[in-house]
């Protein structure tokens, strides 16, 4: 069986390529002289587009077009960014940690939240009548 058979693998696959598609995006806006606040919101918006597509189509292999699968998309997106806020300025001061060792602490801790959501509720598939029965 190819490694790309793999739901795991190809999220990750996704998920590098997004965050590295975020980056460029962000440091071409910037070559273009956008402030930073624009520059990381355009590159944002790009990159969680980018990403609902490749995890959508090649991850899950759903259909792009579903107007709840988008709105979950969306939400777990949101639940992202509340999990990060809590994790970076929380987390430094019960633990006692830096800055950094948070902001590493929640970009190991995302990715799974994501692939929790995204296999058990954004792109999960609906119940059978038969499963729903049984």
């Amino acid at each position: 069986m190819p490694i790309s058979d793999y739901k795991l693998v190809r999220f990750c696959l996704i998920g590098s390529s997004t965050a590295l598609a975020y980056v460029l995006l962000y440091m071409a806006f910037l070559a273009m002289d956008v402030s930073q606040v624009l520059a990381n919101g355009f590159a944002f918006v790009l990159a969680v587009m980018l990403q609902y597509v490749g995890q959508a189509a090649f991850t899950f292999g759903r259909p792009l077009n579903d107007f709840g699968q988008i709105l979950r998309f969306g939400v777990m997106v949101v639940l992202g960014f509340v999990s990060s806020a809590l994790i970076t300025s929380f987390l430094p001061d019960l633990m006692e940690l830096t800055d950094w060792a948070a902001a590493v602490i929640a970009a190991l801790y995302l990715p799974v939240q994501n692939f929790v959501f995204m296999a058990l509720w954004v792109f999960a598939l609906p119940l059978s009548r038969t499963e729903i029965t049984s």
